[in-house]
């Protein structure tokens, strides 16, 4: 099942630019540790960085070492955390279920949508839902197993969740482990706690789990308090001293887009957590693995769904245990029943109407629904009424149409497996197989969206009219061009950009001439100094629509930003250049 996933979801992994914002910063982070050679203490654009733990970014610069600094080596974890929540998922299923449904449980992971577009995104999401499933099958087997093997299974759980905290979130240790032992509990079976949880692995765990963050807690002041208080717990309840600029969503856009990105097996497994409920499965110790994966769904989905503050991506550790549960519905529905069929029949004619009158309209209905739901960079520019760049439709539309085709063609494969006598099972392969041809067009789409607001194309107006003395200023928090350092190659000052995941690195001495003010830059601007500034924000927002214009010249704009420039206006006759002599897109390179 891992080989299958990466089969799929290598294809054409460098082939757009880094997402800005969403990529761009964390393989700036990587390539920053890389450069200065301080893998403990991270840094984005030299300030340092304490949102994320470093698990994503000691993988991504050791890409960049092997390599070389590309989109390709940067986006290479996130496709080996998918393939391997896959096959920790598959390896479940078939232990608990039985080869094909766990080959079953394997492709409903790796054909939601929203973990199909995160397995190929540079972020730490998929490594830290592989480190989650490799923590449950690892407990959950050690449950079953016995004496030496069981052990084994036990301690490989622990570390696999040690991994989880490393990878994103300390928390992800307390959730796990609480519906693993709540399931036991339930069924009588949580003593002796040494046999699911034995001192070697609960040792890994805490060293692998908490091992950095004492390291980071002791080298930086206030980092502790900041993890732990300020990014969880006030985050929670909307009180953060350090915000940024992320728009949650409400707790029914949540549930939408959460249930949507598990779209189509969040279905049968809402079913089969019906199921177990009704036969009050937690009695039985035979269920103890189905009661926690259906507690930690549950869990997760609850949880954050009353919490003030949530984003599109927070179900996704959520999604292997629904891809388990929906495996067990199947496979309970091996015989003639064509009950199965003929509701996914039903569902997938369904989205290829929808997609096929979509495909056949201007876009904009389609558009506005989807970005401003699901993507964490329109929400952002909707509440600061600004428009953001995005894929033109012309563009968008074929990977609609062709998505809409793909559903058609799934509805009549189903229609034909009802006649067949074991309709359960063939109706089983279809919706698979239906999904993961979707999976392309998943990938097709975030590649748009990619160079649509990639900051790359700005960096090389950036190299183009850079001088000796200049200074690069960028308007904003940095996050929304991560990555124009390392395309550009030079530093950028930050104004206004405070209000950030760089929000407490700013505050540290040694970053007092990273982070100006309006002021600070009006007085530099007037003072002749070459500057060249990048904004996201449109002119009528910008800081400089408070300089005089006749200071203020446009240089570029495209992709979502303006270039802006304090050089003196010349005639049109000297400014123009031939726009194939600008140097091409190159990523500058590593000093080894």
């Amino acid at each position: 099942m891992a080989l299958s996933a990466l089969a799929l979801l290598l294809p054409g992994l460098g082939a757009v630019p880094f997402d800005d914002p969403g990529e761009g910063q964390h393989a700036e982070i990587a390539r920053e540790a890389l450069v200065s050679g301080d893998w403990l203490t991270l840094r984005l654009v030299g300030v340092r960085y304490y949102d994320k733990p470093p698990l994503l970014y000691w993988l991504i610069a050791a890409g960049f070492k092997t390599w070389g600094v590309s989109e390709w080596a940067a986006r290479l974890p996130a496709v080996l955390g998918a393939a391997a929540a896959v096959a920790a998922t598959a390896l479940l299923g078939a232990r608990l279920l039985g080869p094909g449904a766990g080959a079953l449980a394997g492709v409903a992971l790796l054909s939601c949508a929203l973990f199909a577009a995160f397995a190929r995104y540079v972020r730490p999401d998929t490594l830290f839902v592989a480190a989650i499933q490799w923590g449950f099958t690892g407990l959950l087997l050690a449950v079953h197993g016995d004496g030496f093997r069981g052990r084994r299974w036990a301690i490989a759980g622990c570390a696999a969740l040690g991994a989880a905290a490393l990878a994103k979130d300390p928390f992800a240790l307390v959730g796990p482990l609480g519906a693993v032992a709540l399931a036991l509990a339930l069924g009588g079976r949580i003593r002796p706690v040494g046999r699911w949880l034995p001192a070697a692995g609960a040792a890994v765990l805490l060293l692998v789990g908490f091992g950095w963050y004492a390291l980071a807690s002791a080298r930086n002041p206030g980092f502790l308090w900041y993890t732990v208080v300020d990014n969880h717990l006030l985050n929670a309840v909307q009180m953060r001293r350090f915000p940024d600029e992320d728009v949650p969503l409400s707790s029914l856009e949540f549930l939408a887009v959460a249930g949507l990105g598990a779209f189509p097996w969040i279905v049968p497994a809402a079913l089969e957590m019906g199921t177990l409920v009704r036969r009050r499965a937690w009695r039985d110790p035979e269920e103890i693995p189905w009661v926690a994966l259906g507690l930690w769904a549950a869990g997760l989905f609850g949880v954050f769904t009353l919490s003030a503050f949530k984003l599109p991506h927070y179900g996704l550790p959520a999604y292997p245990a629904v891809a388990l549960l929906a495996a067990r519905w199947w496979s309970e529905r091996e015989g003639r029943s064509r009950r199965p069929a003929l509701a996914y029949l039903a569902v997938f004619a369904l989205m290829a109407a929808i997609l096929g009158a979509a495909a056949l309209s201007d876009g904009r209905a389609f558009m506005d629904t989807v970005f401003s739901v699901t993507d964490v960079s329109s929400r952002k520019e909707a509440v600061a009424a600004q428009a953001g760049p995005l894929p033109v439709w012309s563009l968008l539309r074929p990977v609609v149409a062709r998505t809409a085709l793909v559903f058609a063609l799934g509805a009549t494969a189903l229609a034909a497996a009802t006649a067949s006598r074991r309709s359960g099972w063939l109706a089983a392969a279809v919706v698979a197989v239906t999904m993961l041809a979707v999976v392309p067009s998943v990938g097709q789409a975030l590649g748009l969206v990619a160079s649509a607001r990639a900051v790359s194309g700005m960096a090389a107006e950036v190299r183009w009219y850079w001088q000796p003395g200049a200074v690069l200023v960028h308007e904003g928090p940095i996050e929304n061009s991560g990555a124009l350092e390392l395309y550009s190659a030079f530093r950028p000052i930050l104004v206004d950009g405070a209000r950030s995941v760089l929000g407490m690195g700013s505050t540290f001495p040694e970053a007092a001439d990273r982070f100006w003010d309006a002021g600070r830059l009006t007085r530099a601007w007037l003072s002749g100094t070459p500057i060249l500034l990048v904004t996201p924000r449109e002119p009528a927002r910008s800081l400089v629509a408070g300089i005089p214009r006749e200071r203020v010249r446009l240089l570029a704009a495209r992709q979502g930003r303006w270039l802006w420039s304090n050089a003196p206006r010349e005639p049109e006759a000297q400014l123009s250049r031939p726009r194939n002599s600008r140097p091409p897109n190159s990523r500058p390179q590593i000093s080894r």
